[in-house]
Order: structure tokens, then sequence, then C-alpha cells
């Protein structure tokens, strides 16, 4: 890909995964400080600011490199921090906070999808540009939806789970936290190549993430009348 194709890419990516990062974390920040938690608060992280939930590898350079290299898009966000004995009711609240996230990406998503309509009002030129960032808004949001709500902690779908199983379950689950990371790496990234260099397709991801992600888009744009 020459320069020109990489900052075209870039200008059309760049705006749609800053805000869906963004907003991701700040509704995070927000709800825990709605709840009686001002830990995020107070380090300034219920804003819209960027820079304040910024990762430097996992935001910009991991995510960068992956789409330049047409693979699955993956990234991360500095953790918000909760202190869940803080909230008023910690089990049922850490759902809530968790679930915050995902929530604003749905969201982000379906605004995005309206605002195809408004295309057609911005000058000309501008029409491609603004398209393929409110496609890549929707798709992004939609994909960071999906992928936090897996239930497998540190990722939002694991908090969930946690706050709502049995707390025998939910004991067993919240262990996994300290090898979650290393679990999605591995389901991500080595057991997919591992598959390939044995001639098998086990990229799992794109059965549990890109199913379902496909089956919201689908009911989004039909619904938006989009397709």
């Amino acid at each position: 890909m020459d320069i020109n194709g990489i900052l075209y890419l870039t200008s059309i990516w760049l705006l749609p995964v800053l805000l869906a990062i963004t907003m991701h974390e700040a509704a995070h920040a927000w709800v825990a400080w709605k709840l009686g938690d001002d830990t995020a608060k107070l380090l300034g992280r219920v804003t819209f600011n960027p820079i304040a939930h910024i990762d430097r590898f996992g935001t910009i350079i991991l995510p960068a490199l992956l789409i330049m290299a047409g693979g699955f898009l993956f990234g991360w966000a500095k953790a918000v921090p909760v202190n869940f004995s803080r909230l008023g009711h910690p089990r049922r609240d850490m759902v809530l906070v968790a679930a915050a996230g995902p929530a604003i990406n749905i969201v982000l998503a379906i605004v995005s999808a309206i605002a195809i309509h408004l295309v057609e009002l911005l000058p000309q030129e501008t029409h491609e540009w603004m398209f393929q960032n409110l496609v890549n808004s929707i798709n992004i949001n939609l994909l960071l939806a999906v992928f936090n709500m897996l239930p497998l902690p540190p990722l939002d779908g694991g908090r969930v789970a946690v706050g709502l199983l049995h707390y025998r379950f939910a004991v067993l689950l919240s262990k996994l936290e300290r090898y979650g990371l290393f679990i999605l790496i591995g389901l991500i990234f080595i057991l997919p190549y591992a598959g390939r260099q044995l001639g098998y397709d086990l990229n799992i991801f794109r059965v549990i993430i890109g199913v379902p992600m496909e089956f919201l888009r689908g009911i989004l744009l039909n619904a938006m009348g989009l397709i």
C-alpha cells in the first residue's frame, strides 16, 4: 500500500476508533461515579477527551498494524479503575458499570447508521469519506460491544457474569482474571496460527465474534432502511 493509501485508510478509521474507545471508557467511569465510586472521576477519566483513555500500544500502534495488515482488529484502552467496595450495591452495580461500555457502543452504532442518511446533505466531495467513516463506526462499535461481552474477565462480559452468577461460580470465574489477557491472545492469535500450520481452520473468533456481530449489523442496517 502506498503512502496515499495508508493516509486515507488512517483517515477513515482514526475518528471511529478513537470515538468508540473514548466513549466506551468514559461510560464505565461515568456510571461508576454516579453509583458512588469517584475513583475514575478524580483521575480525570469521566471525560470525552481521548487522550485520557489512550494506551499508546493498545489503542494506536497495535490496531494500526492490524488494519494495515488486513487482519483482525484488536486493541485496548487504559482500564478505568473502579473501587467496587465504594459502590452502593457492589454486586449489582458492578454489572451496571461493566455493561455501560458495550451499551454505549451499541448506541454509537445506531447513531452512525442514522447519520448515513444525512451524508447527502454534505458537500459532494466529502460523501465517500464520511460514508466510510460512518460504516467503520458501525463496524468498530459492534465489534467492541460483542467482543467485550465475552464472559471472560477482565472483559466487561466477564464482570457481568461474575455479578450475575451464583457466588460459588462467580468466585471461580473471577479467578481467571489474572490470566484473561493471555487466554485472549492465545485464542485470537496463537490458536489460529497453529491451526494454519496444521492445515486446520481454528479461528474460533470468526464464529463467536463474527457471527453475532454480523447478526446485529444485519438487524441494525435493516431497521435503518440501509439494506
